[in-house]
């Protein structure tokens, strides 16, 4: 299952877990209990890059990898040309009520297969090269040709992308790289360039839905047959001042309704939550609205979940499912270690099962949470030590150690020794 990594992305697997954070490359193989959902996903993915739109909730407790399956989600729309983005919702960076915000945010962080973040200047460059190509000696033409479409529900950015082909066309650098911040949503664009371009002020609100419109052709015609955009941890809502929460949840139920109108053909948008989001009294349900778009019932046994569902829920980790990824992980290792034999005889499946357990009852016994802390520990406290140091035994030399300040809140509340004291949970090991 290793070999489809390259040994580039073998090492930004093993890096990105040894930091404790999700990989942003390489996660089919160490998706663990997705396969369910991989037909219906394929399905939706088929649908915006015809040209339709698609809106999915996704629903986990902390630890159950929504951040993982966003990504992991990521890696299969790219594989089909398509670009990503993924937008961390938050009341200070960015707030969801503020749209202008997080189509910025969707610009900074834009990828493709082949650029990334942020691949915004790539990808307009893409752009300009489609239309050269394609007009020949009549660039004036196919120029607007191609900006029909945009100039309709967005004369700003079409004004700002023939201003952008000018500037290009001229070498005037200062101007092309004002424009595409113009383009991108940033503030603070010089008042110059917004005037060269015959275009005024900054993106509001309302002007964010037309400006994605504009990038969602852009994309298609360099190339990029849709966008998958993701709102991360949008529970974070339940915990600001209840205007601006009102504000968010309308905002969000109003990007719903425009993804089913048709606005925005070859666009993916993706959000994820926690339970308590989307059930309890600080999130949807305080939007009857937009509860009854993300209704889905939730009753019956997990086995029987719709995975073509508007809202899907992840079953989190158990013991067994920590073990898998652990196994895959040590064998990603290998590949990358100085004694490939040495490492697998000391760290085999028993001692790789034996410190899923531990980590797991460090966090009182809650294995849903342990995946992240789990795999940190794995890489950067065992499979390093046995691959650098020859004499290193881990069943005789590493006690395992969970120090509050490497645990997140939820970790350190489910920790089962107070947090005040790093707690000492030894392996059980023979």
């Amino acid at each position: 299952m290793t070999a489809q990594l390259s040994p580039r992305r073998r090492r930004e697997v093993i890096d990105a877990l040894r930091r404790g954070t999700v990989p942003h490359n390489g996660l089919d193989v160490l998706a663990v209990g997705l396969a369910r959902f991989e037909d219906a996903l394929d399905t939706e993915l088929a649908t915006v890059t015809g040209g339709g739109a698609v809106f999915k909730a996704v629903r986990g407790e902390y630890g159950s990898g929504k951040t993982f399956f966003a990504r992991w989600l990521g890696e299969r729309a790219k594989r089909l040309g398509m670009a990503v983005a993924e937008v961390q919702v938050s009341e200070t960076e960015t707030p969801l009520h503020r749209l202008e915000t997080v189509y910025r945010r969707i610009a900074e962080s834009l990828q493709t297969a082949e650029f990334p973040p942020s691949a915004f200047r790539p990808i307009l460059d893409a752009w300009l090269f489609a239309l050269e190509q394609e007009a020949g000696g009549n660039v004036a033409d196919a120029l607007e040709w191609r900006l029909a479409s945009v100039s309709q529900t967005t004369p700003a950015f079409a004004a700002a992308l023939r201003a952008y082909h000018a500037a290009v066309a001229s070498g005037d650098t200062a101007t092309a790289e004002g424009l595409v911040a113009w383009l991108g949503g940033q503030p603070h664009v010089a008042a110059g360039v917004r005037r060269n371009a015959g275009v005024r002020g900054e993106l509001d609100h309302f002007g964010a839905f037309g400006f994605l419109q504009g990038l969602l052709t852009v994309l298609r015609d360099s190339g990029h047959p849709g966008l998958l955009v993701v709102l991360d941890e949008v529970e974070t809502l339940q915990r600001v001042r209840s205007d601006v929460r009102e504000k968010a949840l309308n905002a969000l139920r109003q990007l719903i309704d425009e993804v089913d109108s048709g606005r925005f053909p070859g666009l993916y948008l993706l959000i994820t939550g926690t339970p308590a989001f989307f059930e309890g009294t600080q999130g949807v349900q305080r939007l009857a609205p937009l509860a009854q778009r993300l209704a889905v019932d939730f009753t019956t046994a997990a086995q029987f979940d719709n995975p073509r569902a508007v809202q899907i829920r992840l079953p989190g980790f158990t013991l067994d499912s920590l073990h898998e990824v652990g196994r895959r992980v040590r064998d990603i290792y290998l590949d990358t270690a100085g004694d490939r034999d040495h490492v697998a005889d000391l760290v085999d499946d028993a001692y790789v099962n034996d410190l899923a357990v531990a980590v797991a009852g460090g966090l009182g016994g809650r294995a849903g949470v342990a995946p992240r802390i789990f795999l940190k520990k794995l890489v950067g406290d065992v499979l390093d030590r046995v691959d650098q140091f020859p004499d290193f035994e881990p069943r005789q030399h590493y006690a395992l150690t969970l120090s509050p300040n490497e645990l997140t809140e939820v970790e350190r509340n489910l920790a089962t020794r107070p947090a005040e004291a790093a707690s000492d949970v030894a392996l059980d090991l023979p």
